[in-house]
């Protein structure tokens, strides 16, 4: 069998790495036709609906499944439990990330890509998406400098390590500030669709629904996080760090979802769930994705377990990004006269940015202490490991 430098070439062409290659091969071969040919050439967009997938998944959602940075900024550095100093590495990572998706992504979807730098000379205070724009811009630059001691740290640089931890507490109050700002407008920015937006959606709370969503979403992708680097990178899970902050998620998902039912009642809009179309279709499951977690969430048994406790902050990621596209597609459609469905090239290109996106993080991961303060794991207490991935008993 041939082999390259000893290696059996069957162990390095395996069908996940021939997969790998031809997601990273199309996306390539989309990006190329977008830029030469167009929206029009790689999108089902038009003028009735001019915003579709990259925008509502690849921004939208995007900027809130990169919350993880400020939430644990918030409850590590700022609230000052140190239980969770282990994963705020790897949440600013993943939020470095995530914003520089969003930017990508936005690059692919505006019409002309190459004016993208009129926001910051064109003000416009008037606008939320100039706040949102700039925003966006300084708390990516504030997730740089946060990310920087894990490059420092990694070649020695100690000189430029001692100024970065100066300053540290001011950046995360900084990062805390824009996040609570940005994820916000993003919610007013659809305040001026009244009449557009279906009523399920469309409240003057959407400013203060978005935030608590995103804070919502911003526990459950470090958990999420946490589970799938404990698989691909084959390290150790924190599992009774997890079980523990599955409280935090717990209780965030629950007030988030008190505020969503108040204001529904409030405006006698239930009616609207039930009546078959495709909006209250897409409203329930939207709602059952944030409500069946509780049921794990506040089990202090099933919240000890590994598959349960994956399978809850997976479902309010994907519950997030379905309240997303509800509101910034499904429920516009009906008012817009248009129809759309995703070109194959728009779902492509998304599989792309976020598989690209989770490579960078694994060579981080390998080449960089993104994981270097971790606090105590399940085998750090002396308990064995399951071999069959049975959870370790975690505090109630």
């Amino acid at each position: 069998m041939p082999s390259i430098a000893g290696m059996d070439v069957r162990k390095l062409i395996t069908p996940g790495r021939i997969a790998i290659g031809i997601i990273i091969l199309g996306g390539v071969i989309i990006t190329l036709r977008r830029f030469a040919f167009g929206l029009g050439a790689t999108t089902n967009l038009s003028d009735q609906v001019p915003w579709g997938l990259w925008i509502s998944f690849d921004v939208i959602s995007g900027v809130a499944l990169a919350a993880g940075g400020f939430t644990m900024a918030l409850l590590v550095h700022i609230a000052g439990d140190h239980t969770y100093r282990g994963l705020v590495r790897p949440a600013i990572l993943t939020a470095f990330l995530g914003y520089l998706l969003v930017i990508v992504g936005l690059l692919f979807d505006i019409g002309k890509p190459w004016n993208i730098w009129h926001a910051i000379i064109y003000w416009n205070h008037h606008s939320a998406m100039f706040e949102v724009a700039w925003c966006v811009m300084l708390y990516t630059t504030v997730l740089l400098l946060e990310f920087l001691p894990m490059v420092l740290e990694r070649f020695g640089l100690h000189a430029p390590m001692r100024i970065i931890r100066a300053i540290q507490i001011p950046l995360f109050i900084t990062g805390i500030v824009l996040s609570t700002l940005h994820q916000s407008s993003l919610g007013s920015l659809f305040l001026l669709t009244p009449g557009k937006l279906h009523p399920l959606w469309y409240t003057r709370y959407l400013p203060l629904l978005f935030f608590f969503s995103a804070v919502t979403v911003g526990f459950a992708m470090v958990m999420l996080e946490s589970f799938l680097s404990s698989k691909f990178l084959r390290r150790g899970l924190e599992l009774r760090l997890l079980a523990r902050l599955g409280r935090y998620l717990a209780f965030a998902d629950i007030f988030y979802l008190i505020l969503r039912i108040q204001d529904l009642t409030r405006r006698g809009v239930w009616g609207e769930a039930f009546t078959g179309s495709t909006e209250s279709i897409f409203f329930l499951a939207e709602m059952a994705l944030f409500t069946v977690p509780l049921f794990i969430l506040f089990s202090s048994r099933l919240r000890r377990q590994r598959t349960p406790l994956f399978l809850a902050s997976l479902m309010i990621v994907i519950g997030l990004v379905l309240n997303r596209l509800n509101i910034s597609l499904v429920g516009m459609l009906r008012s817009t006269g248009g129809s759309y469905l995703p070109n194959w090239q728009e779902i492509w290109l998304s599989v792309f940015l976020v598989l690209c996106a989770a490579l960078v993080f694994g060579l981080a991961a390998r080449f960089l202490p993104v994981f270097s303060a971790e606090g105590p794991r399940d085998a750090g207490a002396g308990a064995k490991r399951s071999t069959d991935g049975a959870s370790q008993a975690a505090p109630a």
